[in-house]
């Protein structure tokens, strides 16, 4: 039973261990999701959206971790 637990507290962390990049990745989901069910975009283009703002948010994150240390 602890192999268990101890599994979902990694899988908690790793989730929850940067707060700033969860964020942003749910605020471009949210963007996706709005730009099809809001705007009436075509879902492959939210696509493209959800994609483009993904790899923004990662290429943020290394920059960011790159710079400090």
């Amino acid at each position: 039973m602890t192999v268990l637990r101890d599994v979902l507290q990694e899988l908690i962390g790793m989730f929850l261990g940067d707060a700033r990049l969860s964020a942003a990745i749910l605020f471009v989901v949210a963007v996706a999701a709005g730009l099809i069910e809001l705007a009436g975009v075509e879902p492959l283009l939210a696509g493209g959206v959800l994609l483009a703002g993904c790899l923004a948010v990662l290429l943020e994150a290394v920059r960011r971790r790159a710079r400090h240390g």
